[in-house]
């Protein structure tokens, strides 16, 4: 666990000492993918238009996180470039807050066409979550074949001098076969590479211990195709990420353990869903509502902020709630594409 220091009297500090510094701000719950984790069975269910925040509303957010002492703020979906003109968002807050690391995750599929605009907006990173670099299990993981643009996509960001991060859920029975190319892709372009335990969430979850692929396996598989050597954690903390330098190449390879190996001591960032709900702890699905305060005539952005910091007092430990996780059940009812993840 990380104690600091150096933070503001309006740090956001929970009761095992951990200080938030990093805000997932999800700018809508919609997606041009069908992936088979997201979706699970049936249909999806959309947050209704009027409930989804306004870029202005987010933006008040962002002013009162980076107030109480956030210092990274990234946006998510669904797929935050499925709406529209989401980049004056990243304009709304890049004006305000000139020197905060401001970060998108994205698929990837409509990517290209915006690096350019990111890029002069001062985004600093590009998260692409890919599972697959073969086209036809992109399109039966995802229920579409946008695998060329995606890598498009990532080529505009490597060109115009962004950090690139690629994310691929770790299943096993569909993309156990490709970390060889997953490896060399690493090694070969200025990128890290992470494998993300698959995480049981969102109600009609397809996780089960068949697909679920440690990130031990992961690893001893990754030491006979590479030479790795360990990143070591900067002061802030080692992140969810377990990072190696490939030796002789260009990139990283990682992982990501939520279930395996959890890292919730060093857990330093809150979620607001696009419809204004804080979420202090992913695997939690207690939420607390914020739009209805922003839109209030005379509660608005004070009574946010008190809100935001009470929540966070009481923020849990993820690892307890997976502990109780009962079988063939999702850990949290919510599903990725509404979090944000």
């Amino acid at each position: 666990m990380n104690h600091y220091d150096d933070r503001p009297a309006s740090s956001l500090v929970d009761l095992h000492g951990r200080r938030v510094r990093y805000l997932r701000l999800s700018v809508t719950d919609r997606c041009n993918l069908r992936c088979l984790y997201c979706w699970g069975g049936g249909g999806m269910r959309f947050i209704p238009h009027d409930d989804i925040l306004r870029y202005e509303e987010m933006a008040r957010l962002v002013d009162v996180a980076v107030e109480s002492g956030v210092e990274k703020v990234r946006l998510t979906g669904g797929e935050p470039l499925v709406r529209k003109n989401v980049l004056h968002l990243v304009e709304l807050v890049r004006k305000k807050h000139p020197a905060i690391d401001l970060r998108i995750t994205t698929n990837g599929t409509l990517l290209e066409s915006h690096v350019a605009g990111l890029r002069d907006l001062g985004v600093s990173t590009v998260n692409v979550s890919l599972d697959t670099f073969r086209r036809e299990v992109f399109h039966e993981v995802t229920g579409r074949d946008f695998l060329p643009q995606v890598m498009a996509g990532m080529e505009a960001v490597l060109a115009a001098g962004l950090s690139l991060k690629v994310n691929a859920v770790a299943l096993r029975g569909v993309n156990d076969g490709e970390l060889a190319t997953f490896v060399d892709f690493a090694r070969n372009h200025r990128v890290d590479v992470r494998f993300i335990e698959f995480m049981p969430m969102g109600c009609g979850t397809r996780w089960n211990d068949a697909n679920f692929w440690p990130a031990d396996d992961i690893l001893a598989r990754v030491h006979d195709l590479a030479d790795l050597r360990p990143v070591v954690p900067d002061k802030g903390g080692r992140g969810p990420a377990r990072l190696f330098d490939i030796v002789g190449g260009q990139g990283r390879f990682g992982v990501i353990t939520p279930m395996s190996d959890h890292f919730c001591g060093d857990c330093n960032r809150l979620r607001v869903t696009s419809d204004g709900r804080l979420r202090t702890c992913l695997f939690a699905d207690r939420e607390y509502r914020l739009r209805p305060l922003l839109r209030h005539p005379k509660l608005g952005v004070e009574a946010v902020r008190r809100v935001i910091a009470l929540a966070n007092r009481r923020k849990p430990l993820g690892f307890r709630l997976l502990e109780r996780m009962r079988p063939g059940l999702a850990v949290a009812e919510r599903r990725m594409t509404a979090i944000g993840g």
